[in-house]
């Protein structure tokens, strides 16, 4: 019985380190769009900076995971945040828009360490407890992405608003992290079990290719892309949908992402090693498929209802107070012009409704990664793990590259449903594969 006890405290440490990693990245996730427009940045500059980070996080994820399989995960952990204090360093001091974009690619390759972190994750679980170990990364994120923008605020306020104080706090963490691995993080895969895949490349497309074909693991890489494809750009238009629908600033907006957040990290930090014990992957991600489904299609259909208090003008003032910088927070959003609601008909339903939608949708973004993730390092050697997930990063990171430009596209030339319905039926299609495809004896090991 104690092996289905999942041990925190060899857990504990990647816990720590990434939650701090995090800290540094959700830090300045909040200042880039200002950041770039305080060099003159167009809102389609802004874009290809955004876009720069997954790119690079596309590459470098399988590069890492891959040198975690042959070196061990301790020196590759260590490099990377190295990389990424450097990259926090340049945005500190940058100068111009280029030191903009050459930080954030620095950052995008080395903050693919994540995969290296699921690894060491993996290397320390049983298969009983893999899915809560990687859950609680995931909790992880939940509370960076809860905690590092309240940090940005503190900083910012006590700075004047000075963008370069949050980018050196953010280094200070990203310090700390390189401490930590250094001197508390104990390697996790053994010198024996190391470079027997060295006749492998890192990363090459055909690498990625393969691995969607391969029986084992292909399916469930293709459902970690959609997954991400659907529930990143639910987390990226939320902010626009509400605005349209329910008349939302974003002060509001920023409620609904903690109460997102809260659920998350319950879910992933808690709940789901208990569901996983109990249930199994498979049946964990067909639930995770089904309640996605069910929170994406229900706020779709939010009604158009803005709350008490609520005044058309008051808002269209605000929004007009720093155009440009607004239109840099969405900018695949530029040049569409969002209606906002009218000052009749208020009431609570619509605030009613997409809380209550949120719920199923944080719940179903909550499992579906780490239970395909626990999933995917049970099909393959232990030898692979780290360049599976490396590759399964790699899929995420593409998702979220993408993600904005087909919401964005749907958003603006077939409304503000459309993006949340069709990320809904795309789930619902694929729980409908995934239970015709992931069958009973998928969760076994099997031979690469």
């Amino acid at each position: 019985m104690t092996e289905e006890k999942l041990d925190f405290k060899r857990i504990l440490p990647v816990f720590v380190i990434v939650l701090i990693d995090l800290l540094g990245l959700t830090i300045i996730i909040p200042l880039m769009p200002l950041y770039a427009a305080a060099f003159g940045a167009s809102a389609f500059m802004i874009g290809l900076l955004g876009a720069a980070y997954p790119a690079m996080q596309f590459i470098g994820a399988p590069l890492l995971g891959r040198l975690s399989d042959r070196f061990g995960r301790k020196p590759v952990l260590v490099v990377s945040q190295i990389g990424t204090f450097v990259g926090f360093i340049v945005l500190a001091m940058a100068n111009s828009l280029w030191l903009l974009f050459l930080a954030r690619l620095i950052d995008g390759l080395s903050g693919a360490n994540i995969a290296t972190a699921q690894a060491a994750i993996s290397d320390s679980t049983t298969e009983k407890t893999r899915t809560q170990g990687l859950g609680l990364l995931g909790a992880a994120f939940g509370l960076g992405f809860i905690l590092g923008p309240i940090i940005a605020f503190i900083s910012l306020a006590a700075s004047g608003n000075d963008y370069r104080v949050p980018a050196l706090v953010a280094a200070v963490f990203s310090l700390l992290s390189i401490l930590l691995t250094s001197f508390w993080f104990k390697e996790t895969l053994p010198e024996e079990q190391r470079g027997k895949s060295k006749k492998k490349s890192a990363f090459t497309l055909k690498a990625m290719y393969d691995a969607v074909r391969h029986p084992a693991v292909g399916l469930l890489l293709v459902l970690m892309f959609a997954q991400q494809v659907a529930f990143g750009g639910f987390e990226q238009f939320l902010a626009l949908f509400t605005l349209n629908r329910l008349g939302m600033n974003a002060s509001d907006n920023s409620l609904i992402f903690i109460f997102v957040g809260i659920i998350v990290v319950a879910v992933q930090g808690g709940l789901i090693g208990r569901w996983s014990r109990k249930y199994g992957d498979r049946k964990l991600i067909y639930a995770g498929l089904a309640t996605l489904a069910i929170g994406l299609t229900m706020t779709a259909f939010t009604p158009r209802q803005p709350m008490p208090g609520y005044s058309q003008a008051e808002l269209t003032a605000e929004l007009q107070v720093d155009t440009e910088f607004r239109a840099g927070e969405h900018p695949t959003t530029q040049g569409l012009e969002v209606d906002l609601p009218p000052d009749d008909n208020k009431g609570w339903l619509g605030l009613g409704w997409i809380l209550v939608a949120m719920i199923p949708a944080s719940i179903g973004g909550g499992i579906l990664q780490p239970a395909v993730n626990s999933l995917l390092s049970k099909r393959v050697p232990k030898d692979e793990i780290g360049g599976t997930l490396g590759i399964s990063a790699a899929f995420l990171s593409g998702a979220n590259a993408i993600a904005p430009l087909i919401m964005g596209v749907l958003f603006q030339f077939f409304g503000s449903t459309a993006p949340f319905l069709f990320a809904g039926l795309l789930m619902a299609m694929l729980l409908l594969f995934a239970v015709r495809m992931i069958r009973p004896a998928a969760a076994e090991i099997v031979a690469a």
